[in-house]
């Protein structure tokens, strides 16, 4: 009888590994922190692309939906959910129960990657790209950010593509507030916008007026 074969574990995803070892000591450090279950940890990131501007007769156009859903499936490795509007927005003509966007969870493995692809893949594909703001923290430490296009994903191919979008990504924490959770990113690569430019850019505008 011929043993079973047992199944290889899956390595490690490089940035939780980078947290683990890593971010969480110079977090405990710089906040004097003693128990690492104070430590913040992100707990999921949410990919949510807003359609309800492309309804027409209050149906979503189909080749668009597939668009989104391809997109979003392709980033994440996960086919995401859609969200209906909860509320009547007669300017927009959208009614209640109407498609309003379509949304990806992700949690453990899954979001580790993900954060590292779109730390060191999508992001350095930003035409003119000089860095995220870090002003979209909210009081839980939450931090926000959007991409104008999904062609910065290379795993995308626009020449199949027949509609462009882009889309809001969410990274949500527990255990922190927005001090902790930028150090956490800025550690794990996350490209802020240095405090020098974005001073420059205030005195140019000062200047201007």
């Amino acid at each position: 009888m011929s043993k079973k074969e047992t199944p290889t574990s899956l390595p490690e995803p490089r940035l939780r590994r980078a947290y683990r070892e890593q971010v969480s000591a110079r977090v405990l450090k710089e906040f004097g922190m003693k128990n690492i279950h104070q430590l913040p940890k992100i707990d999921k990131v949410v990919i949510n692309v807003g359609v309800g501007r492309h309804l027409e007769n209050q149906k979503l156009k189909p080749e668009y939906r597939e668009a989104v859903i391809g997109t979003l499936s392709t980033i994440s490795g996960q086919k995401p959910i859609m969200i209906l509007a909860k509320k009547a927005v007669s300017n927009f003509k959208v009614r209640e129960g109407a498609p309003s966007a379509f949304m990806v969870t992700l949690r453990r493995e899954r979001m580790w990657n993900f954060l590292d692809r779109l730390i060191n893949l999508a992001m350095p594909r930003i035409k003119d790209f000089r860095g995220v703001s870090d002003k979209t923290f909210d009081r839980q430490g939450n931090f926000a950010m959007g991409l104008s296009e999904q062609a910065v994903w290379p795993e995308i191919n626009m020449a199949n593509i027949n509609h462009s979008h882009g889309m809001n990504i969410n990274i949500v924490f527990t255990h922190s507030d927005p001090k902790k959770s930028r150090l956490v990113l800025a550690e794990l690569g996350m490209p802020f916008v240095k405090p020098e430019e974005t001073s420059s850019k205030a005195v140019a505008a000062a200047a201007a007026q």
